[in-house]
């Protein structure tokens, strides 16, 4: 690919993630799997019927980009806010199963933990019932929050804070500008997966990480994917609208377009997505944004970061359901490309 130079290269980057403090800011969530075998239709209703084998529930949303982080071996803090209820019981159960720290979770009586149910009939997903709240933090679930942030900051000193927003209210404008203000006090690199909402608030960041319909939606104009100028054109107006350092803009099989703003110039690039037998692309986002946040800790170049992102975003993309990267398969796939 000419993008690493060797095989060790790659190995070493991946072994420099071992031991980083990453600081996760965002919705969090239950994603709730029921698997069964479809073979009928049922008579009460033109809809097929569901005979369940199994039920599963695991992490969603930021606590899935929690796992991501985990699996490539840095150490995740994760911070948001869930209800005091069943189903948040349920996601610190697992976040402790899964040995991730708690410290950073406020359960609030005010809010209920948002859940994803998905029905897979013969391997497919048929439906999806969301039971969740969207509404902005109260000022007591506001403060209970950011005391905890500051708490992780404080006794953890992350090399990088990761924003990840799915519009359910824990990312308020005033949550983001307080967590802008402590990351540049404290020098440290903000990483934002952004949703349309609180879009434009996420200012100064380090790396800022839409998606196509991110971007359309928020901005209100056509960009056609296949065409680097007016990927270029989407960039400069993210560039002048956030003053963001970095522009990573997910094509989903089309890869990935890059931007980068040093001293008012830009420099840009694309990097096409590898041939894959897509079963799922639930959580790539998230897959993505971990390796790009990780790969911005280390000041690793724009090219680099870029390219192994797009690589483990489409490995998750193989497998049903949200899954964290497997960091060894990540390994040898990039090996294999270098």
């Amino acid at each position: 690919m000419g993008i690493f130079t060797n095989k060790e290269e790659i190995s070493d980057l991946l072994e420099s993630f071992s031991g980083r403090n990453v600081l996760i800011v965002g919705d969090v969530m239950v994603d709730a799997y029921l698997f069964g075998k479809v073979d009928r239709i049922s008579p009460e209703a033109p809809v097929p019927v569901v005979t369940l084998s199994n039920r599963q529930s695991m992490l969603g949303g930021a606590a899935n980009v929690a796992l991501n982080i985990k699996a490539l071996g840095a150490n995740p803090l994760l911070c948001s806010v869930i209800g005091d209820d069943t189903r948040g019981a349920e996601l610190i159960g697992i976040m402790n199963d899964n040995g991730l720290d708690t410290n950073g979770m406020y359960a609030s009586n005010d809010r209920i933990t948002t859940t994803k149910f998905r029905i897979i009939g013969n391997r497919f997903q048929m439906l999806r019932v969301d039971e969740e709240t969207d509404s902005d933090l109260t000022a007591t679930e506001t403060k209970n929050l950011l005391e905890r942030l500051d708490m992780l900051l404080h006794s953890r000193k992350p090399s990088v804070i990761i924003l990840q927003d799915y519009n359910k209210g824990v990312l308020t404008a005033e949550v983001i500008d307080q967590i802008m203000k402590k990351a540049l006090h404290a020098g440290i690199p903000v990483v934002v997966d952004p949703k349309k909402k609180n879009f434009r608030s996420f200012r100064s960041v380090t790396l800022f990480k839409p998606n196509l319909k991110e971007i359309r939606d928020a901005l209100g104009i056509d960009i056609n994917p296949r065409n680097e100028e007016s990927l270029k054109t989407a960039a400069i107006k993210l560039h002048d609208m956030l003053d963001a350092r970095q522009v990573m803009i997910t094509l989903s099989e089309l890869g990935v377009f890059m931007s980068c703003r040093t001293n008012g110039t830009e420099t840009s690039f694309i990097l096409p997505a590898h041939v894959r037998a897509i079963a799922d692309v639930s959580g790539a986002g998230d897959t993505v944004v971990s390796v790009a946040a990780l790969c911005t800790a280390l000041g690793v170049s724009p090219e680099k970061t870029a390219w192994l992102s797009n690589l483990a975003g489409g490995l998750v993309c193989e497998q049903v359901g949200v899954v964290p990267v497997d960091r060894n398969k990540l390994i040898r796939e990039a090996q294999s490309l270098c």
